[in-house]
């Protein structure tokens, strides 16, 4: 008579303050049925000198089952005199939830999605299912020098599914230092899969290329590609640089139709996005995509292109498919800048190439376009080609060259039960060309 088959339970194992005994806590629960969890000695640093000898891009072996780490304020962190390589991988397979933690000092060397083509990654690379509780994953990089790659994810990249709830990314960069043409985005978090972030802080991460007018910077705090849902957090002082070329906001946009964005209860403030003699587009947002943006405030963010360049946006940039709608917002002392000559487009919200802005009960005030010796438009909006429309909204305090409050160089502007009032030197430009607007 055969056997029942043995249930499989969940294990709870203590892991010692030693990089050997958190290896093989590892290769064990990979190798065991069901979920297990490592609850790591309170407050150890486990510091990684070496890579995991099956796959040297890693300082862990891969999660591959069902593992959650309670970190107990624990650090895993690679040593300053060790080889590259990231902390953490989770496999297609893997599940992991990670508690109370900091992930630090990684350095990606390799990137799963993109074999040969990427650097991606630096703190941790999923391709499974990711959980990251009241943790942080800090001061990580995805960098290279060599041509012909692009790098992505300094801090968290997902190509799986993440959720990130009370957690801390910071201070992670994304860095291209080729000669050739060549991108960086998501200094924070790149996500290819679905994420959601809920009342987490993602602050003073870095995108940057080498000067190059086809380079690309942008997404220095997150980079969305997938469905995205931000909630209750604050995205702050992230910077991209792309000087001669693009650099674009400290949250970019791109997820392909049917795909949205969704930010919630969130602040997103004094991000810069620089492109010296190139174009800053977006100091916070860079939507080409569809974004839903509720209750949120876009505050003293900054796009700037000194040397002759353009900047669009000082608060939010919509490109051509973008599809933008603000509810109850607010996007306020924000600064479009082009000294030297340069082109300034809408200190507030840059829509110029054919987009789509839908405001609702949302707030455009004290915004600001200005570009010393060239041309700024639209200290509050500047729209060209698309269409915006102002549904129980204000655009006051505004300043610019022309169009303090409004610039309409083409497309179509609507007012619905909308003010424009008190923009400096005029509320709406060119005249007559928006209907409701005077002054």
């Amino acid at each position: 008579m055969a056997l029942p088959a043995s249930s499989a339970h969940a294990t709870t194992v203590h892991v010692g303050c030693s990089v050997p005994a958190l290896v093989e806590a590892i290769t064990t629960a990979n190798s065991s049925p069901g979920a297990d969890t490592l609850r790591l000695a309170s407050k150890c640093t486990y510091r990684l000198t070496s890579p995991d000898t099956a796959n040297p891009a890693n300082g862990l072996p891969a999660i591959t089952s069902d593992v959650t780490i309670d970190g107990n304020g624990a650090t895993i962190t690679r040593a300053l005199s060790a080889p590259a390589f990231r902390i953490l991988l989770v496999a297609d397979t893997g599940t992991l939830t990670l508690n109370k933690i900091t992930i630090s000092g990684g350095k990606a060397t390799d990137c799963p999605l993109f074999p040969g083509e990427a650097i991606c990654g630096g703190g941790i690379n999923n391709q499974g299912t990711l959980t990251v509780n009241h943790s942080r994953v800090v001061h990580n990089a995805a960098d290279t020098a060599a041509d012909n790659l692009f790098v992505e994810g300094g801090g968290i990249d997902s190509d799986g599914t993440a959720t990130l709830n009370d957690t801390e990314v910071s201070d992670n960069t994304a860095l291209f230092s080729g000669t050739t043409p060549s991108s960086a985005d998501g200094g924070g978090i790149a996500n290819d899969g679905p994420l959601t972030v809920n009342h987490s802080r993602v602050h003073h991460n870095t995108v940057r290329v080498t000067a190059n007018p086809e380079s690309l910077a942008f997404g220095a705090g997150l980079a969305a590609f997938a469905p995205t849902t931000v909630k209750n957090s604050i995205i702050s002082n992230n910077l991209a640089s792309a000087p001669g070329g693009t650099a674009r906001g400290a949250l970019s946009n791109g997820a392909p139709p049917p795909g949205e964005m969704i930010v919630t209860d969130t602040v997103i403030r004094d991000n810069t996005t620089s492109a010296p003699g190139g174009s800053a587009l977006g100091g916070a947002i860079a939507n080409n995509a569809k974004l839903s943006m509720n209750r949120t405030r876009i505050l003293g963010n900054h796009a700037t292109a000194p040397g002759g360049g353009t900047a669009g946006g000082g608060a939010i940039r919509s490109g051509a498919f973008g599809d933008l709608t603000l509810s109850s917002s607010t996007v306020r002392g924000n600064t479009a800048s082009a000294p030297d000559g340069g082109t300034a487009r809408g200190g507030g919200i840059d829509n110029p190439t054919g987009g789509t802005v839908t405001t609702d009960h949302t707030w455009i005030g004290e915004n600001t376009a200005k570009a010393t010796g060239g041309t700024a438009r639209g200290g509050g909006v500047f729209n060209a080609v698309g269409s915006t429309t102002l549904n129980k909204s204000s655009v006051t305090g505004n300043k610019a060259g022309d169009g303090g409050g409004i610039f309409k160089e083409s497309g179509t502007v609507t007012l619905n039960n909308s003010a424009v009032e008190h923009n400096k030197p005029n509320n709406c430009a060119p005249p007559d060309q928006v209907p409701g607007c005077t002054g």
